[in-house]
């Protein structure tokens, strides 16, 4: 299959303007569409067994959680997630269009800008952050067989050492490549990611289990119990979402290639309820079998992958977490600001150029000193997570209860002033008026320390307050045509 930059040149229609159309931005022909119950299931086995994920499970254990209560948390979030998943999914679905113009429907031709802007801002940072925890995977495995290397260690350029430059200029030409072959080679590459992370992690969990001499702790010498213990699971099962509060909002850039609904709801039911209860059994398995045998809590899967000691095996459990780290960082944090430069930018950058442009947007913000700043992490892009919430409850209201479901297609294309789309001036003040307040109260929850017992769930604040403003000042009279992009759809994949 050919390059992004190998398809054939998009036509616009008489009514299509050009500053918001282009190849990547057409919704896909139906005939076109490649992505069955496999491809999503793979999508949610490499992105729920991140090594952040594991992070904040593990966490869950060092807190006082159970095993059990670990258990029900992870029950509780992946009905949640189910849902809302479901319902962004469908949406990509039925109108084959990526993340920018599906916010056109509720913000306007050009007020899709901010909710773009917004998640491609928090994709690109955490891309680079993503390719310098592999990197640094990486660097921990090429000391290990060869310890001369050590040397490169302590030499250090804008922060990051010389053999840390080797290895992060390294996977971030090896994403570039996956990603200038367009959205079909991320595809094929998460179907063999998937099944890599899913035996690497099982192998790993099995072994400790073996070496705790086959019994695991069901919990810490201080568990939770009553109600701090289920505030915590509630709590536990909030933040969970709002790891995938991106995911959410952006989940039709994948499911406009979805063959059916047929295939997201199995590939949904599969990758996120069945899924994430066997990661959260691997969690229990690796933190309590840790617990049995020192008495110690790991904050990390990686705290366990630099005990392995034989050096075959830890290459191979290494090689795999770098492998499950690029499928997590192409999912989540590359094909979102790819979809919002092309959006901004139609006429210049097509899919490849635009992934180029975020890479290197990526490496110039040096993402390690980032990463290294409580402050920039916790607050610019805590505060930036936390606006995700409003806009995914403002599209969702628009979408579902305004509109319901019905959506003229062609006139998300076009900058005419008698576009349904237009509003005013390309702007939906409606839809901004709904946001902006209910932003501001989702990040002042998140951020301020005052209200820290509710700020994990700042996102379904903010969500649930930013479609009950629009439910309430939004347009009722929208033009009740339900038209399909077909006429205009020339991108397959």
């Amino acid at each position: 299959m050919t390059a992004t930059d190998d398809r054939p040149t998009a036509e616009t229609t008489s009514a299509t303007s050009s500053g918001l159309y282009s190849y990547d931005l057409a919704p896909t022909k139906k005939e076109g569409r490649r992505w069955g119950s496999y491809n999503v299931f793979t999508l949610w086995a490499n992105d729920v067994h991140s090594l952040g994920n594991y992070t904040f499970a593990i966490g869950l254990f060092a807190l006082g959680l159970s095993v059990w209560g670990i258990l029900l948390a992870f029950v509780l979030a992946s009905v949640l997630l189910f849902l809302l998943l479901t319902l962004s999914g469908y949406m990509g679905h039925k109108t084959g269009v990526p993340f920018p113009v599906m916010s056109r429907i509720a913000f306007g031709t050009k007020g899709a800008q901010i909710p773009a802007a917004v998640r491609g801002i928090v994709a690109i940072a955490w891309f680079g952050i993503q390719t310098y925890l592999a990197s640094s995977v990486l660097d921990t495995l090429l000391v290990a067989m060869f310890p001369p290397l050590q040397t490169l260690q302590n030499q250090s350029v804008l922060g990051l050492s010389a053999l840390g430059w080797i290895t992060f200029l390294a996977l971030w030409v090896v994403q570039i490549v996956i990603v200038s072959y367009g959205m079909h080679m991320i595809r094929r590459y998460m179907a063999v990611a998937a099944p890599t992370a899913l035996v690497t992690m099982c192998s790993l969990a099995i072994w400790m289990f073996v070496r705790a001499g086959g019994s695991i702790s069901l919990s810490t010498d201080q568990p939770l119990t009553g109600s701090a213990m289920w505030l915590q699971i509630v709590e536990g099962a909030a933040l969970w979402v709002v790891i995938y509060g991106t995911f959410v909002l952006n989940f039709c850039d994948f499911t406009r290639s979805a063959k059916s609904r047929r295939s997201i709801v199995w590939g949904n039911v599969i990758g996120i309820p069945v899924n994430m209860l066997f990661f959260a059994g691997i969690v229990v398995v690796l933190s309590g079998a840790q617990f049995e045998l020192n008495g110690q809590v790991i904050t990390s899967p990686t705290d366990i992958v630099q005990t392995v000691p034989n050096m075959v095996l830890l290459a191979a459990v290494s090689v795999a977490l770098v492998i499950l780290t690029i499928a997590v960082n192409l999912l989540a944090n590359f094909v979102a600001p790819i979809y919002v430069l092309v959006n901004l930018f139609p006429r210049t950058l097509n899919f490849r150029r635009a992934g180029v442009v975020s890479a290197a947007i990526g490496l110039a913000i040096l993402p390690w000193n980032l990463y290294n700043s409580p402050v920039v992490v916790n607050y610019f892009l805590g505060g930036l997570g936390a606006l995700l919430g409003p806009l995914f409850g403002v599209i969702m209201a628009d979408y579902w209860l305004l509109r319901k479901t019905r959506v003229n297609v062609p006139d998300l294309y076009t900058d005419n002033p008698q576009g349904e789309f237009h509003y005013r001036n390309g702007y939906n003040p409606k839809a901004v008026w709904a946001f902006v307040p209910s932003a501001a109260i989702s990040v002042v929850l998140a951020l301020v320390p005052v209200f820290a017992p509710v700020s994990g769930f700042s996102w379904f604040i903010g969500a649930i307050l930013g479609a009950a403003v629009y439910v309430v000042i939004g347009d009722r009279r929208h033009d009740a045509r339900d038209v399909d992009g077909e006429d205009i759809a020339v991108a397959a994949e």
